[in-house]
């Protein structure tokens, strides 16, 4: 069946009203007719701020599983702990369920976020027309994680409160906190400045493409 998208047929949607309008190609810098707004096919260098901004997270990442989240200041002494040492506390302790929301918020959720984002980006860059129905609902997986990210820093804060507390101790946010909440807003708005659209381009173009007959044997 024979589809015809908006951009074939010369409109355009408004990326801060979500109007929809015939988009005048002569133009350099069209302008939204209900916003304002400035209209573009695609988000202008999505692909390289996605990049950017997934590159920072990633550097980000290690110190924020390295790095101390919280210093304890007590009678006792000063203890520094990493989210990894809050998971293994909680699981030593028997507050099993407690490491398991930790280690999947603080640790594998962000790790999958990064790694979903640079299969996208990859894929897009390269014109992939791989799996395309798959790689839209990982998009739209990553941005529904995405609006739960302060989950992560809330689980850090459940950290901070809760590991090897001790009365007359004074807990304070380590360096590795600042690290893992840049990671988390990194990401989001990573997921937001990566175009989703990308990754049909290459498929329409495929479908647009010219067949190309086998040329006819020539009769004996």
């Amino acid at each position: 069946m024979k589809y015809q998208t908006a951009a074939d047929a010369g409109y355009v949607s408004c990326h801060a009203c979500g109007h929809v309008q015939p988009h005048v190609r002569t133009r350099k810098h069209a302008r939204c007719a209900r916003c304002g707004s400035p209209v573009h096919e695609r988000n202008p260098d999505s692909i390289m701020r996605t990049w950017a901004l997934l590159i920072a997270a990633a550097l980000l990442y290690i110190p924020a599983n390295l790095l101390p989240v919280m210093h304890t200041a007590s009678l006792v002494g000063d203890e520094d702990d990493t989210i990894m040492s809050g998971v293994v506390y909680f699981w030593t302790s028997g507050d099993w369920p407690l490491a398991v929301i930790v280690f999947i918020a603080s640790i594998l959720v962000p790790m999958l976020k990064l790694s979903v984002l640079a299969l996208l980006a990859i894929t897009s860059q390269r014109g992939s027309t791989w799996r395309p129905v798959e790689r839209t609902k990982l998009y739209r997986l990553v941005e529904f994680i995405g609006r739960w990210s302060m989950l992560d820093v809330f689980v850090v804060t459940l950290t901070v409160a809760l590991v090897r507390f001790q009365s007359l101790a004074v807990i304070t946010a380590g360096p590795g906190a600042i690290a893992f909440g840049s990671v988390v807003i990194l990401t989001m708005i990573a997921s937001m400045q990566f175009d989703p659209r990308l990754i049909w381009d290459p498929v329409d173009e495929d479908k647009h493409k010219p067949a190309q007959h086998t040329q006819d044997q020539p009769h004996e």
